[in-house]
């Protein structure tokens, strides 16, 4: 098996320090009350299998705005801590926010890079990610530094997304994009930071065992998400997808002709005015 790819940079991560506390942040933040809705059931698997018990010491790694910081911690209870850590500053903000809003003593957050921050050494019982643990530039020291929090026995559990054609919110607008000759970015490094950059289950198998983690189990698991209108389904798309920005390159014709399209696809699955599909993702469990 090849090794894992170092894409660091002098600064670690830097640009991803930068997407999400930009525009890729800002469009986050503005859609995060929906996503969260959408992807909570796969990140509550996570939470399920790794058993989450009253009084433990939780690490929650790119915690984004706080849901599933908040969620845990109301699994381990007032004895127990979970600390949320992410690069943006602008999820962060809207996390404390949540955290005040509701009277959550039992949680803090933390503006930090996991692969650098010097977490305390084993001072976590678990290490828990929702999608936020795909963007290291060199994910095998990331992983390693998280170990290095973690108790001797300390458990990881995280969800993680399959290759982009696994699910129907993204391949079917690059199918509408290849139907009409638009344009998109070339892929990237498949193993480059970024939201599918653990599509391959082998290579995270080859990083968690790099990183000195053992009993390595991966699953595909499987949720029914959706809930908006066809047209806001598309709008949402659109705004979170690959194909947004190429249709600003485009004729309207074509774009009424791309929206057309998309919509008949979604239609499919419409139920009582709201879209439902089935999302996949990879469930990731080990121990340290």
């Amino acid at each position: 098996m090849a090794a894992a790819t170092s894409f660091e940079t002098a600064i670690p991560n830097a640009k991803q320090r930068e997407e999400w506390n930009d525009a890729t942040g800002a469009r986050w933040l503005e859609q995060h009350a929906w996503i969260d809705r959408q992807i909570a059931p796969l990140g509550r698997r996570a939470m399920d299998r790794a058993d989450v018990q009253h009084g433990e010491r939780v690490l929650d790694v790119g915690c984004g705005c706080g849901e599933t910081t908040v969620d845990l911690a109301g699994r381990v209870g007032e004895t127990g801590l979970v600390l949320g850590v992410d690069v943006s500053a602008l999820l962060l903000a809207e996390a404390r926010m949540s955290a005040r809003q509701f009277a959550i003593s039992n949680v803090q957050f933390e503006e930090a890079d996991a692969q650098t921050y010097s977490f305390p050494g084993g001072g976590f019982d678990l290490i828990f990610s929702r999608f936020g643990i795909m963007f290291f530039d060199n994910p095998i020291a990331a992983f390693q530094n998280l170990r290095s929090a973690l108790k001797r026995g300390g458990r990881i559990a995280f969800v993680c997304w399959p290759a982009a054609r696994e699910n129907l919110y993204i391949a079917i607008p690059l199918a509408v994009a290849a139907a009409h000759h638009i344009a998109l970015p070339a892929p990237s490094d498949p193993d480059a930071p970024g939201q599918f950059a653990f599509a391959n289950p082998d290579r995270v198998r080859q990083i968690l065992s790099e990183a000195d983690f053992t009993a390595i189990e991966i699953e595909r698991v499987t949720e029914r998400v959706g809930g908006r209108s066809v047209d806001d389904t598309i709008e949402m798309l659109l705004q979170l997808g690959p194909l947004g920005n190429a249709l600003n390159d485009v004729d309207d014709d074509v774009g009424r002709a791309v929206r057309a399209d998309i919509r008949s696809a979604l239609s499919r699955f419409e139920i009582s005015g709201c879209v439902w599909l089935d999302a996949v993702a990879w469930l990731a469990t080990a121990r340290a």
